[in-house]
This record gives C-alpha cells, structure tokens and sequence, in this order.
C-alpha cells in the first residue's frame, strides 16, 4: 500500500519549537535582546581572573615546607644584612665628610662658610638624595671631632688595628673588685676600623646603629665612652631611638649590674648563670611612667604595672616573659599568690617579682624563699635553670639585706623601686614655683563648674 507524502505544516509567523536534543522535549522559544545575551553568558563556562589557588598539601612534594621556610629566613636575612651595609656605608660617608671639613679647614684654613656652600652645592648636585642640609653637615663634623681621639687611639704609627682593652671601656664590674673607677657594664671593644684611604674610621658600634641615634648620642652624652656603651646597648637590643633616649635619661647605665647590688647569686648560681643574673638586675628601677602617688597602696603599684606593661617589660630588660599576676600557689590546703612571675628566655629560669610599699624586712627574704622552693617544685622543668627571685621595695638597708640573704640557698636580689608624681621629676627650681597636683585639684574641685 502507498505511504501517504506528510503535507507541511501552514505558515505561521511565529518560530517552529526548537527540539532539545536532551530530553526530545520542545523548549520555549528563545528569548531576543539583554536577556538572552545573559542567557548565553550564563551556558557558557565560566573562566576567573584570579589567581589559582594555592596547592594542597596533598600536592607539595616531601619537604617542600622546611625548604620554604629556609628560603624564606635567607631572604629576610639578606635584606637584614643589606640594610645593616647601607647604614655602615651612611655612616662612613657622615665621617668621611666631617674629617674632610675638619682636615682642610685645620690645614688651609677654611672658614664656617664652606659648610653652607657646601651643603648648597651637594643638593643642586644629587637634588633627589636627602641628609645634605647645612644642619646635617654640620653634624657630621661635629661627629667626626667627638670621636677623633678615640678612634685614632685604636691605632699605632705603622701598625694596623690595635684592640682597646675593655677595662679602658669600662668592663663589667664584679662586687669586691678594689679601686674600680667610673665602669659600665659591658665589654664592646671600641677600636676603629681603617678606611680604604688608610685612615681610621668610625669605630664599629657606631656604624651599627642608624644616624639618628648617632645625633641622639652626641646631644645627650659628653662622655665617648659611655655613647658606645649605649651604641652597643642599642645594636644588641633593637632601640628605637625614643627608646634609647629613654634609657640615657633614666641614666641605665648607673642602675645595671651595680658592683654594690644586693644579691646572692654568686654563693647560689653557677659562674656564668650568677654573671648573667647580676647584668639582669637594675638598682633602682625607674616606675616613674606609672604617675602614682609615693603614698599609693601595693595594689595600685601592681595595676599600673599591668596597665603599662610595655613600658614595664622595657624597664625589666631584655629576655622577660610575662606569666600572671597574682598567680595562684596551691600548698597542702592554702593557697599563695606571687604578685608578678615572669619567665626569662636567656637565663632559662623563672623570675618572681614580689613587689614591697615600705623598706625592705628580713622576712621578705624569707617569705621569698618559701615562693622559690613551691615554684621549683611545681613549674620548673628538667631544662629549666633554678628560679630567681626578685624584692622590689621602696628601700632598704643594704647592710640588713646582706644578713637577710646570707645562707639562704635560693637565688634573689633586693633592689629599690622609684614611683613618683609628674612634678618630682620637675627640677627643684620649677617644683618650687609650680603648685602640686593636690592643690590643682583643690582649686579644680573648688571652682564653680562655668570657670572650669
């Protein structure tokens, strides 16, 4: 039988139905204009802009984390030790250029205008660099002079280097040591160094410190011996320059590692440790940051403290760890609480702080002992170097802290403490003249509220 031929669908002006090639079920029609262009972005895959992510673990080869880590220490050394070349090379250039003025100006017999034309000539010179200012230069010769004598000892007619004993620097000073002069606690050799013309330089701790702290140094100190002590302090330590003018006005370098300190470290510490543990120790320490009354309760003392622990922890010293205040003793059925327990990292021991309004009594020490024993007991470990103790009182007897401390085998030191008013540290001229804050107070509490 004869298949009949499909007659065609009647014209129609609306479009066929597409069919899908999925399902074979028809879709509406397609959409014209914004939307369908939309429509048509969103079959398309999508490709991001942004960065890969970061590979998984799963994906990092075996010790792929420890070579990271020590490319990423070379790197940071590196760009440490840059910065360290740079700073020595500005320094160098500082005293190139002050014993240049001073050299020609001794010989030739320049006059104080040179500076300004040379000052004027270096910035038109190199018009992007800074530190050519007639200020800075003068500077410069003014840092060349005040170290001239100094550097120019650390050499022989004819010889190279010749190392400065430390006792000429002022080495540290051990207790009983007879007929010690002026000493500071460190043993930094200032010898300077030759430059490529043969000349002394500046001498090293100098040049490792930045040029700010340099001007600090010869603005504050007269002495040259004692600016490489704080130079040396500086390079060691970190010191912001705030920091360090900080440190010159609280005159630390009377206060560290004392010859006259009251401590027994050497009868209860080894050699090195006992050495390492007198140089921690300040007498007296500088709480004048806290702004409190001399008559202020142990309390108050103690949350100011806490309050400024920055400015604490710098007082203390380098290598302190803070613990807890108030920290919690348990013994047998009591309890005790330790009023500052510190851990510090270079001595590898634990320090107790117990901090005292009034002079010091022979039962602190005793009392301290107690503290030292339940601490070794219960926080000490294996590695750990015998715990410290540490009096902090407004006072004390030097002669009664001896006897206090004699015989007793746990290590501790008792040292003085200063906390005082804004207006104490005024000179005694200005305190004189300027009324004290109990009487601002009055008059402020006395005023009527629309004159305050």
């Amino acid at each position: 039988m004869p298949r009949k031929r499909a007659t065609p669908p009647p014209p129609s002006s609306a479009p066929a139905p597409v069919s899908s090639r999925r399902t074979g079920n028809a879709e509406p029609p397609p959409v014209v204009g914004a939307s369908a262009r939309a429509a048509e972005r969103a079959d398309r895959p999508r490709l991001s802009a942004a960065a890969p992510p970061p590979p998984t673990r799963d994906l990092l080869p075996v010790g792929y984390a420890a070579f990271f880590a020590d490319v990423a220490a070379r790197v940071r050394a590196a760009q440490l030790r840059a910065a360290a070349a740079v700073n020595r090379e500005l320094i160098a250039l500082y005293w190139h250029l002050g014993r240049e003025i001073v050299a020609r100006q001794d010989r030739e017999g320049w006059g104080a205008g040179v500076v300004a034309r040379l000052s004027a000539d270096l910035r038109r010179e190199f018009p992007g660099a800074r530190g050519f200012s007639e200020r800075n230069i003068r500077s410069a010769r003014a840092f060349y002079l005040a170290y001239r004598a100094l550097a120019e000892s650390a050499f022989g007619p004819g010889e190279a280097i010749r190392q400065q004993p430390v006792a000429e620097l002022g080495g540290p000073v051990r207790s009983g040591d007879p007929g010690q002069g002026k000493a500071y606690p460190t043993e930094e050799r200032a010898r300077g160094t030759r430059g490529d013309d043969g000349d002394a330089g500046p001498p090293p701790a100098l040049a490792a410190i930045p040029w700010g702290h340099n001007l600090a140094l010869l603005e504050k100190l007269d002495d040259p011996t004692l600016r490489l002590w704080y130079a040396a302090q500086t390079s060691r330590h970190g010191w912001s320059r705030n920091v360090l003018t900080l440190q010159i006005d609280t005159r630390l370098h009377e206060r560290l590692g004392r010859a006259d300190q009251t401590t027994n470290f050497a009868a209860t510490l080894p050699p090195a440790q006992s050495d390492l543990a007198r140089a921690m120790v300040k007498d007296p320490y500088n709480f004048e940051f806290l702004g409190v009354a001399q008559d202020a309760h142990e309390r108050h003392v103690q949350a100011g403290l806490l309050r400024h622990m920055r400015a604490f922890l710098l007082e203390l010293g380098t290598g302190f760890l803070f613990a807890g205040s108030q920290y919690r003793l348990a013994v047998g059925d009591r309890e005790f609480f330790l009023d500052l327990l510190f851990y510090h990292k270079k001595l590898r021991c634990w320090v107790v702080l117990d901090l005292k309004m009034g002079e010091f009594r022979p039962e602190d020490a005793g009392q301290m002992h107690f503290y030292l024993n339940v601490v070794d007991d219960q926080l000490r470990d294996p590695g750990d170097q015998p715990s410290i103790g540490l009096i902090l009182c407004r006072s004390k007897s030097a002669v009664v802290a001896e006897y206090a401390l004699r015989g007793v085998n746990s290590p501790m030191g008792v040292a003085e403490y200063r906390v005082t008013e804004t207006t104490d540290a005024l000179p005694a001229e200005l305190r004189a003249v300027l009324p004290s804050l109990e009487a601002v107070r009055a008059e402020l509490e006395a005023a009527p509220l629309d004159e305050v």
